[in-house]
């Protein structure tokens, strides 16, 4: 295994038991970066919105790799599937390997729509 992201910290946290405490770790994608673009149009407002929620983070750049934030294989069929509900666009699942953005996958988004019945 090659680690994806290095954090430095300045002390682990501990439980009283001096063990370190996993759950107080920071997650990857919660480290805050100075490069982070926010959305920009009304799609990556929105998709950045469902990223956020699938991802449980509070913020996300519009330029960030879904799978670097900690998503993976199963969280992208739900993503595929709020956005088909939220947008009314069907992504295909394979989009999200191609190119994992929120930038990206918006302006897919904005040249394709489900016909309506």
């Amino acid at each position: 295994m090659v680690p994806s992201v290095l954090m430095v910290l300045e002390a682990l946290p501990r439980t009283p038991n001096g063990k370190v405490d996993r759950a107080a770790l920071p997650r990857p994608g919660d480290v805050s970066r100075h490069d982070r673009t926010p959305p920009r149009t009304p799609a990556e407002e929105t998709l950045a919105g469902i990223w956020q929620d699938v991802l449980h983070l509070d913020r996300i750049g519009v330029h960030d790799n879904f799978f670097d934030l900690g998503g993976h294989s199963l969280l992208v069929t739900r993503l595929v599937a709020r956005i088909r509900d939220e947008m009314g666009v069907e992504v295909p699942p394979q989009r999200f390997f191609e190119d994992p953005t929120v930038a990206a996958v918006a302006a897919f988004t904005e040249t394709r729509t489900i016909g309506v019945l």
